[in-house]
């Protein structure tokens, strides 16, 4: 029995992921900070509802939800110049470090009494500065260190950590706001974080991850390939409506529960864990996705992800809204790996992390821009009528994309540049070395 056992494990397709000398030491670390994020997920909105003044709850709510993830972009867009020549658990290790000493500047800020909400924004912006460098450095090790075999294998392993702290995090964070207030969530957030800081800067060996010979790209470079690459400009141009769509969620939820349903943190809190154990179950599916077809399954996914997002605004049972809204949890790792991977085969190694941080400040963007226009869309359609928008807009960008897809396939097919990747497939660009198409789904 035992015997099988072992089988079974070494035929799946996570066993070179998780036995990898360098992904031991890494992944442990990866688990904890990911944790820590699954509780400030509710915290960080919670803190701003208590700080806000009253009448301007829902402006706060978005603004201090947008900031826990809006100057990633600009880090991205204005630090290529400084980091990128830096090692990928450099790049992995600053963000980590810059988080734990701005989050945890909160907590002690609000034990002394000092804490308002703009001081609360402004740390939550700090924080999250390096966050796209951090995330692409993530990303690349995995692409260094794998084959490109098990890229979408290594993809599913980050993001489904990610996916185990949504569903552990809340219930651990409301638990802590009962006892201690939200800003003792975010006191544990930035300690998982100095974890995750000395995992990448001590604890993983600076040779332990190979780098490329002649890197002389520029701080632009990550874009250029974008642009060359019509398949990922597509993809990149997709994930932006999608996430952008997501976004007003952080606003519109929350108020929903706490204003349309009179219900307690403990009920927003089920909605997320209810999305977590979807994530969850899909981050294990992920791996076994290697043989789809990459563009037609990426596309179906946000039109069932817009589709089951819709009972939230549409009034149904709470058991039925949370059912749905894990559903879609349930799609949310395989898109992120799918369109990770597509970026890895795409990608020459040199430009790798450039690629990844300049296309992951892209979907960071959309995120808070999406949570910053949530606060006036609640304000004018109310929390229920802005869920049902977000719902009905996801799966029109996913018919549009069908549609886009259904056209190109239709056209006369010509030979592809040899840096081109076409829908459904992905081919690496001349001179990109064996690094080239790897790269790992990071939590949203």
């Amino acid at each position: 029995m035992d015997l099988n056992l072992t089988r079974v494990m070494r035929s799946s397709p996570y066993w070179p992921v998780v036995t990898h000398p360098t992904l031991r030491r890494i992944l442990p670390g990866f688990a904890v900070s990911s944790l820590g994020d699954g509780m400030a997920v509710l915290a960080v909105s919670w803190l701003a509802i208590e700080l806000a003044p009253a009448a301007e709850r829902g402006f706060w709510v978005a603004l201090a939800a947008a900031a826990y993830t809006l100057s990633g972009a600009v880090g991205a867009l204005l630090l290529g110049r400084f980091l990128r020549h830096c090692r990928p658990t450099q790049l992995a290790g600053w963000d980590a470090a810059l988080r734990a000493a701005a989050l945890g500047a909160v907590p002690v800020l609000h034990a002394f009494g000092a804490l308002g909400i703009e001081g609360y924004v402004a740390l939550l912006a700090v924080s999250s500065v390096l966050h796209s460098w951090g995330q692409a450095g993530v990303s690349t090790l995995m692409a260094r260190v794998l084959p490109e075999r098990d890229h979408l294998a290594g993809n599913a392993v980050l993001a489904g950590a990610g996916s185990v702290a949504t569903v552990v995090g809340p219930p651990l964070a409301t638990l802590l706001i009962a006892f201690g207030g939200p800003a003792t969530v975010l006191a544990v957030d930035a300690a998982t974080f100095v974890v995750l800081a000395v995992t990448c800067l001590v604890v993983v060996p600076r040779d332990a991850v190979p780098q490329p010979a002649g890197d002389t790209a520029s701080r632009t470079a990550g874009f250029a390939v974008i642009r060359r690459v019509p398949a990922l400009s597509g993809l990149l141009a997709l994930s932006f409506a999608f996430f952008l769509l997501f976004g007003p969620v952080y606003v519109a939820l929350p108020l929903h529960v706490s204003d349309d349903l009179g219900a307690s943190a403990g009920l927003l809190a089920t909605y997320y864990t209810a999305f977590g154990i979807g994530a969850v179950l899909g981050s294990v599916l992920t791996g076994f996705l290697g043989r789809w077809r990459m563009w037609p399954t990426t596309v179906g996914i946000v039109i069932a992800f817009g589709v089951l997002m819709l009972p939230l605004g549409l009034g149904a049972p709470t058991t039925v809204s949370a059912v749905c809204f894990g559903a879609a949890g349930l799609l949310w790792p395989p898109y992120s790996s799918l369109s990770t991977a597509l970026f890895q085969r795409s990608t020459p190694d040199a430009l790798l992390p450039q690629a990844l941080a300049a296309g992951s400040a892209v979907r960071v963007l959309a995120v808070p821009l999406g949570t910053a226009i949530g606060g006036p869309l609640a304000a004018g359609l109310g929390a229920a009528g802005t869920l049902r928008l977000s719902g009905a807009g996801i799966a029109l960008v996913g018919l549009a994309a069908a549609a886009a897809l259904a056209l190109r396939a239709a056209r006369p097919r010509r030979e592809p540049p040899a840096d081109a990747t076409e829908p459904g497939g992905a081919k690496p660009p001349a001179g990109a070395g064996s690094g080239a198409g790897s790269g790992v789904g990071v939590r949203p």
